[in-house]
């Protein structure tokens, strides 16, 4: 028993020893630190343990843009925050205002809005009564009476609008100068804001709406009284060749210088449309005055002697009165066309030495192509004088203050005439005066007034 415990012994100190000769091979071949005393130890430069190597030009130059990016970010926050504070400041602000100047700015609009209202449908109902009354007793108001009661319509309706526009920029450019304002009402103001704007918009619009029916109103009454403080016209109700007017003057016409005027309101106009004629056997054409469609003609002597002038009717717009005149002399055969009081065209050598002869007849609407004269005994034509009228030269329309002096009237004299409310109608001429020389209608064509 003892002898195998000792060789048991021995074994474990033979397998110690083994193991440890076996390390000391292992770590044997181990220079990195063996140090001998000849050696010597190189220097070499210590350096931080987090130190970083030398940068390039271009890591500088990316470091360089990674902090301007950066510095323009916190700028732009900054500007942000400040954009916001302000905003809201002002929003804070502008609620102040409302809420201090809102109520006095509607009552006072509601109350200009009213008064301006009552003034208008008094003054509206002032007119209609004034013209039903003229209706009712057959009666035509003066047309410059009548204008100015519109003018005064409009300029009241215009002055009540710039007083509401004064007004509601008063209100909003005055400055505030008190503050606490509940945050909690904030829509309930915003709200009030909203409907007041409302009110003042359908404020302006409904000026607007009257202003512009007050001009239709006056724009109708121009069109539908006679121009020039005329009592009456001669309406040819459409294009005949029985439908004109004799013209029969006191004396005879004979002539070397003369002025023919009249308004004329056609409603069509063809390619020869008579106004006034004058003629005898030998020459119908002695004296015409005539439309083609948008230009005015003006013969003496034969249709040869032509005075035009273009533009003077539009005829899209033929519901307005026109003021034509013609002017002749002998002596300096100068004939001249007028429209609206304004010379429109010159003709020199116009008949120079020609006298227009009497014996001839004188007609509104319709011209004579040299059949049968009509007499101031007579008083009417010959039967079959008809016939010597064409229906394509008749004239439709209304036609007043026809007037003929023997004499070339001034230009400031045209000119007076050619106004629609000068109340020329009291010039009237010696050759032919209007509603004083006699004139016959025929065969539809009346005075109306």
């Amino acid at each position: 028993m003892l002898y195998r415990r000792l060789h048991v012994l021995s074994l474990c100190l033979c397998l110690a020893l083994a193991y440890e000769d076996d390390i000391e091979v292992n770590y044997g071949n181990s220079f990195y630190n063996d140090i001998t005393d000849g050696d010597t130890i190189e220097s070499t430069p210590s350096t931080a343990p987090c130190s970083t190597p030398d940068m390039t030009k271009w890591d500088k130059m990316f470091s360089m843009l990674e902090n301007s990016q950066m510095r323009e970010n916190m700028l732009l926050q900054y500007a942000d925050d400040i954009i916001k504070v302000e905003m809201d400041a002002f929003r804070q602000e502008m609620l102040r205002f409302v809420a201090q100047y809102g109520g006095s700015c509607s009552t006072a609009v509601d109350a200009a809005g009213g008064k301006l209202a009552l003034q208008l449908d008094g003054r509206f109902q002032e007119m209609l009564d004034r013209l039903k009354a003229q209706e009712d007793q057959n009666t035509k108001p003066p047309g410059s009476q009548q204008d100015a009661v519109l003018q005064q319509l409009l300029s009241a309706a215009q002055s009540q609008t710039s007083r509401l526009v004064k007004l509601e920029s008063s209100c909003f450019s005055a400055t505030h100068s008190k503050s606490g304002f509940d945050r909690g009402s904030t829509e309930h103001q915003e709200q009030e804001v909203a409907s007041e704007g409302g009110h003042l918009e359908a404020a302006l619009v409904a000026m607007q709406q009257s202003r512009a029916e007050l001009q239709e109103v006056l724009q109708s009454l121009k069109q539908r009284y006679l121009p020039a403080g005329n009592d009456m016209a001669l309406l040819f109700p459409m294009r005949s060749r029985r439908i004109y007017t004799s013209v029969l003057p006191e004396s005879p016409l004979s002539l070397s210088a003369f002025t023919a005027c009249l308004w004329v309101k056609p409603n069509a106009v063809s390619n020869k449309t008579v106004l006034l004629s004058y003629g005898n056997r030998q020459n119908p054409y002695e004296i015409q005055l005539l439309l083609s469609h948008d230009a005015a003609l003006f013969t003496v002597g034969g249709e040869a002697h032509l005075v035009e002038a273009r533009g003077v009717v539009n005829p899209r717009a033929l519901s307005q009165w026109v003021h034509l005149c013609g002017a002749w002399s002998s002596e300096q055969g100068l004939a001249s066309l007028w429209a609206r009081g304004k010379k429109v065209a010159t003709t020199p050598g116009v008949a120079e030495g020609h006298v227009i002869p009497p014996g001839g007849s004188l007609q509104l609407g319709q011209e004579r192509n040299g059949c049968c004269p009509l007499t101031p005994s007579a008083g009417r034509a010959v039967p079959g004088f008809e016939e010597g009228f064409e229906p394509k030269l008749a004239f439709a329309g209304k036609m007043t203050g026809v007037n003929i002096w023997d004499r070339v009237l001034s230009e400031q004299e045209i000119s007076q005439l050619g106004l629609q409310d000068s109340h020329s109608c009291e010039h009237r001429g010696n050759v032919v005066a209007w509603g004083v020389t006699e004139m016959v209608p025929h065969g539809g064509a009346q005075f109306i007034h």
